[in-house]
């Protein structure tokens, strides 16, 4: 609001230093013509010390509001009523001057000056207050009634609309109505930057809740179904992918080609998970992992895990092709039930997945080193992926490291 108030300010400073322009270059070029307008008076300096004190304290308010805006404070309500005043009654001013030295009061108050109120209650829709638009709009109607009334013999049943009542009070009455639309198009305006804040605002909630590798389509559903704050117990499909050997070409390397690297091989890959209704929950050095059915529940948790892992190695395997530096991940799925919630202090708060399920999932992308593979899955996620697993090669029961029992394993890639 600041800062609009603060465009509005030199925007009136900008057109009130054109007009004075205008002004000027009319005296200068056609004296003669400005002479005859007026009553055979020539203006002289007078526009000069009606104009320039106005645009100087235009430019000063609008220095007070950048300060005022710069240090996070609001300017104050009295303040805006009274500047919403000074500005509407300059109309005022210039046009009794006319009336009072340079033409006759009927002209004067048909003249170009008048006009000013409908820029001033147009320029307030800026102020993105209705109460101001309104008082500014009242103002205009006030002062420019109050003008006829003094400068003219007003009547109510004279046969001359020139000093007729009725017609300063239909003006009048124009001018009110114009200021409450006016402030009818500023709150509206304001109630639609409050709606996209409040919206801005909701998706910033999410993606600090959720990390910010959360895709655009998983934030709109979160936002429409609400996302889960409170610890539950869920069914989720992890996984894990680590890049091998990336430590230690990375020590041959700089620290920008290290970085590019990375952000190039993390760019391709959580876009696929992403593709796949997955969520990078979190980065792990040179891997992450990645949970899908939750928070939000999807029965083809693993039929999506699954293809997102094996579009991974697809994607890689062709990024290596004249590259001077290929890489080689590591992939390794597990579906079961886990702890799903929130964790972190009060000030800082992230959405984050604990339990065996998790663990294991862990456990069988370091077994890939061991078997010689890329891609390894759970006997769950081969039961629960169904059709959509393709092929694999049973490695059955396993040892894995912290688990006193062998885990069935099977080898994707």
């Amino acid at each position: 609001m600041l800062r609009s108030e603060r465009r509005r300010m030199l925007n009136v400073a900008v057109v009130f230093t054109v007009i004075l322009a205008l002004i000027l270059v009319l005296t200068t070029i056609a004296p003669d013509l400005v002479a005859r307008i007026l009553h055979r008076q020539r203006p002289s300096r007078v526009p000069l010390l009606i104009f320039l004190p106005f645009i100087a304290y235009e430019l000063l308010a609008a220095g007070i509001v950048t300060v005022l805006a710069r240090r996070g404070r609001a300017f104050p309500t009295v303040g805006r009523y009274v500047n919403a005043f000074i500005e509407t009654s300059f109309p005022t001013l210039l046009t009794y001057i006319l009336a009072t030295q340079y033409l006759d009061a009927v002209t004067a108050l048909n003249s170009w000056p008048m006009l000013l109120y409908s820029l001033f209650i147009v320029l307030s829709t800026m102020r993105l207050d209705f109460a101001l638009s309104a008082f500014t709009g009242a103002v205009a109607a006030v002062e420019s009634f109050g003008l006829a009334y003094i400068l003219l013999p007003l009547a109510w049943g004279t046969d001359e609309p020139d000093h007729a009542i009725v017609f300063y009070l239909a003006r009048s009455a124009v001018l009110l109505a114009a200021g409450l639309l006016a402030g009818s198009v500023g709150l509206t305006i304001k109630n639609y930057f409050a709606r996209a804040l409040a919206a801005a605002s909701a998706r910033d909630r999410v993606t600090n809740l959720f990390g910010q590798h959360v895709s655009p389509q998983v934030v709109d559903r979160l936002l429409a179904f609400g996302a889960a704050e409170l610890s539950e117990m869920r069914r989720v499909c992890v996984m894990f992918v680590d890049i091998r050997g990336f430590t230690a070409a990375a020590r041959e390397r700089s620290p920008a080609e290290v970085v590019a690297r990375l952000d190039t091989a993390f760019a391709l890959l959580v876009e696929i998970v992403d593709r796949y209704h997955g969520i990078v929950n979190k980065f792990l050095g040179d891997g992450f992992l990645a949970m899908f059915g939750a928070p939000i529940e999807d029965p083809a948790a693993a039929a999506d895990a699954v293809a997102a892992g094996r579009e991974m190695l697809r994607v890689i395997a062709e990024g290596n092709a004249g590259n001077p530096w290929p890489i080689r991940i590591g992939i390794g799925i597990h579906i079961g039930d886990a702890v799903t919630g929130t964790v972190g202090s009060p000030r800082r708060k992230e959405y984050t997945v604990i339990g065996d399920t998790v663990n294991l999932a862990a456990r069988l992308e370091t077994l890939n080193k061991e078997v010689g593979s890329q891609f390894l899955v759970s006997d769950a996620v081969h039961a629960a992926a169904g059709g959509a697993i393709g092929d694999a090669d049973p490695l059955g029961p396993l040892p894995v490291r912290g688990y006193e029992r062998p885990v069935t394993v099977w080898r994707l890639a």
